[in-house]
Order: C-alpha cells, then sequence, then structure tokens
C-alpha cells in the first residue's frame, strides 16, 4: 500500500507576491477553498492516509487550516448551519493524519523531500507538488492510476505532460525507452536530466508534479550532492534510482494548473468556478459577460 504522500511547502512564493508576503500561497482561494485543500483531498483519494507537510516556521497557517477549530465548529451548530459544519469538517476526512515537518534551510526538492524521511521510513510514497492542481474532470484520477501501476508493476512512477520545445529548459525533462505512452499508460524511462537546454533535451516530456517513490530514495537523497542552482534536486536522485530500480514515466490525462504563477493562478479559478457544483452556472455566464464587454480581448 502507499499510504503515506509529502507535500512540500516551505518555499516563500516570490512569484505570487505581493499577496504571499503575510499569506501562504498555498492558502490563496481557488474560489472558496484554498489551493492546499484540492491537493490533499487529491491524496486523500488515492488512498492516502498521511500528509507530510514539509513547512517553514512562517507557514503555520496551513497547519491550522487542517486542525479542528472547536469554537467554529460550535458556533455553527448552535445556529443551525449544518450545512456550512459538515463542509468545515470534511476538510480533513476522518482516518486521515496531517503531520508537519520543518525545512530549516531552502536547499531544494529534493531537500524538502528528505526532511520527510524520518516519517517515510522505508515505505513507498506519493510526493505531489502543492503549487500544481491536477484536474481529471470526471475520469479517473491520475494519482490513483499511478498508485495503481506502482503496486502491480513495482516501478517508480513519475507524472509527464508534452510541453513545447521552447519550454523544455523549464523544467525536468525525461527520456524514454520507446514512444510516449498514450494518455493513462506508463513507459519506462532510461534518464531524467533538470531543465536541459533545448538543444540537449531527450523529449518534450516535462515532469508534472507528481510522484509515487520507492522507500529506496530517501537514501538515496541522504547521498546527493547539490546540482541545479546549487541545490538538492529531486530529479538527480531519481536519475540514480534509475541506475538500480525500474522508474516508469506515466501520461497524464487530466489538466494541469500551475498557482505558482499568477497567470496559472488566474486559470485555475476560472476553471474550477466553472465547474462548481454551486456556482459553475453563474460563473460561466460572468465570465461569458465579461468577455461582451466593450475593450474585452
Amino acid at each position: 500500500m502507499v499510504r503515506k504522500a509529502v507535500l512540500p511547502v516551505a518555499g516563500f512564493g516570490s512569484r505570487m507576491l505581493p499577496a504571499s508576503k503575510s499569506i501562504p500561497k498555498e492558502m490563496l482561494p481557488i474560489v472558496d477553498r484554498p489551493a492546499i485543500e484540492y491537493v490533499v483531498k487529491e491524496a486523500v483519494r488515492a488512498g492516502i492516509k498521511e500528509i507530510i507537510l514539509v513547512t517553514h516556521s512562517s507557514k503555520t497557517a496551513i497547519e491550522d487550516y487542517f486542525d479542528t477549530q472547536f469554537e467554529l465548529e460550535h458556533q455553527l451548530e448552535t445556529k443551525g448551519k449544518h450545512a456550512l459544519l459538515d463542509e468545515v469538517r470534511d476538510i480533513l476526512p476522518d482516518g486521515v493524519n496531517v503531520i508537519s515537518i520543518r525545512q530549516h534551510q531552502a536547499l531544494g526538492l529534493g531537500h524538502a523531500v528528505a526532511c520527510a524521511a524520518p516519517v517515510v521510513g522505508d515505505e513507498p510514497f506519493a510526493v505531489l507538488l502543492p503549487d500544481v492542481l491536477v484536474n481529471c474532470h470526471e475520469q479517473e484520477e491520475d494519482l490513483g492510476v499511478m498508485v495503481e501501476k506502482y503496486l502491480v508493476s513495482g516501478a517508480a512512477q513519475i507524472m509527464v505532460e508534452e510541453v513545447p520545445a521552447e519550454r523544455v529548459d523549464q523544467y525536468g525533462i525525461v527520456a524514454l525507452k520507446r514512444e510516449a505512452p498514450a494518455p493513462g499508460c506508463s513507459a519506462p524511462m532510461t534518464a531524467i536530466v533538470e531543465k536541459p537546454a533545448v538543444s540537449d533535451a531527450p523529449s518534450r516530456l516535462s515532469v508534472v508534479g507528481r510522484y509515487v517513490l520507492p522507500g529506496e530514495i530517501m537514501g538515496i537523497l541522504a547521498e546527493t550532492p547539490p546540482g541545479s542552482g546549487n541545490e538538492i534536486q529531486l530529479t538527480d536522485a531519481i536519475a540514480t534510482l534509475l541506475q538500480r530500480a525500474p522508474v516508469e514515466a506515466y501520461s497524464m490525462r487530466g489538466r494541469t494548473f500551475d498557482c505558482g504563477n499568477k497567470t496559472g493562478y488566474l486559470q485555475a479559478i476560472f476553471h474550477y468556478a466553472s465547474i462548481h457544483p454551486e456556482l459553475g452556472e453563474t460563473a460561466r455566464e460572468m465570465m461569458a459577460a465579461e468577455l461582451r464587454e466593450p475593450g474585452a480581448n
């Protein structure tokens, strides 16, 4: 079973300033709930029971959000606001625990994941980057499929999607033994490179921000020296894992939103507003009306 997920949330979110000056970027709302809740719920739907937040002293608002707030719940219950009470209590489903670990220095994604080693131990685990929201509207969710594939094959699963050639230097890029897999399928990897030059990129398949990894990766991370940006890169540890065990690229079916930048954040708001069970119709009408306004592009 894959029961644990690591969510690195210690970053300062400089691309979302000034909003992230006093509010963790993960707590910025997407319609009616913070972005981090979408990511946690995605993990829970994939069978995860322990959410490990690798965090920073300035990010206590995230921990508080997943804690019980007795006074608020008591007021809602007293006033008969049972629908709201149910929503508040459903933020963290029964049987799911949130654990926080501090990353005292910003030494890269690989270092952040390695901080969770005492909790993960030797177990397989997922990594979800909270900047990235993944929506598989009315389809089987990608992370759940990745977990199933790992349990069947024993091969680590790295979610990928194709990007334009001119953008490959912005991502981790994978190389495959054969052609790219169809959406919802996996294919064996031969290499992974962090932000290669366009001319050196082995493919246009970029790492999205969802991983299912064996516990063995923690020992590799402990021995991984700083790489790109003088940081400990998870990509470099996966490259080492490739020399010892099978690793597969999983071709995602859903749609991603990079909420770590302002454009992606706005796209996420528009998308999730348009499919919201209560607000969707109104949101779609508002967006259509805005486009009809004189001067709208």
